[in-house]
């Protein structure tokens, strides 16, 4: 059974505004203010709360991996108590994915956001129902680029990972499609760019989700 399956955060949906506010929360809480701005660090957001706090924390010249540690449950707190302010899937997203289903491919979500959240988030955008599958950072003991996830997430979608491919928008997310020996399809609408994305030679590119159906009828066939 040919199968699809997707990275949550900048490839479905744009998350980067309330990951951003959970983050800016926590530099707040700190004392410093908002120090990440939602359109500029817009990638950053995309690659999880240790990357924004991180970053924020560089810029104040306090870097300190133990602080990390100690503030990323605030932000999972924070982000999880205001996880859709922000959110909004990208254009075209919910009509490919049922395009993707009509056509008899099985769908399934695979990220390295914390499962409950992932969960959370889906069924506040109204489109849990659309996919067979979601593994997320915690759902098993590895997460991405370790393929195990994604082999997880085709296999409880009902389908082979021979016939299977990944749409992202990261290096991890390329990453993972190479070491699980699978084709790998990168959106250049999310907050990293065309130029990135061309730049980790996928298997393919999309601009727009009107494009993902005859993408991977080519790369599946």
């Amino acid at each position: 059974m040919r199968t699809v399956i997707f990275d949550l955060d900048g490839t479905l949906a744009d998350t980067s505004g309330d990951l951003i506010a959970a983050a800016n929360h926590c530099f707040s809480a700190m004392g410093a203010g908002a120090l990440l701005d939602p359109v500029e660090d817009a990638a950053t957001a995309v690659r999880g709360g240790r990357a924004m706090l991180t970053l924020g924390l560089t810029r104040l010249g306090q870097m300190d991996d133990a602080v990390v540690d100690r503030w990323y449950p605030e932000l999972l707190r924070a982000y999880g108590a205001a996880i859709d302010v922000h959110t909004v899937l990208y254009p075209g997203a919910v009509a490919a994915v049922e395009a993707l289903l009509n056509g008899g491919y099985r769908t399934g979500i695979c990220t390295n956001k914390p499962e409950g959240l992932a969960e959370t988030l889906l069924q506040k955008l109204g489109v849990r129902h659309l996919f067979g599958s979601m593994i997320g950072a915690d759902t098993l003991a590895v997460r991405k680029p370790d393929p195990a996830p994604y082999h997880a997430a085709v296999t409880r979608a009902g389908g082979s990972v021979a016939q299977s491919c990944l749409i992202g928008d990261t290096v991890t997310d390329r990453k993972t499609a190479i070491a699980a020996g699978v084709p790998c399809v990168l959106v250049t609408f999310g907050p990293a760019g065309a130029a990135e994305m061309q730049a980790l030679d996928p298997d393919a590119l999309i601009g727009h989700f009107d494009e993902l159906l005859p993408t991977v009828g080519r790369l599946l066939g």
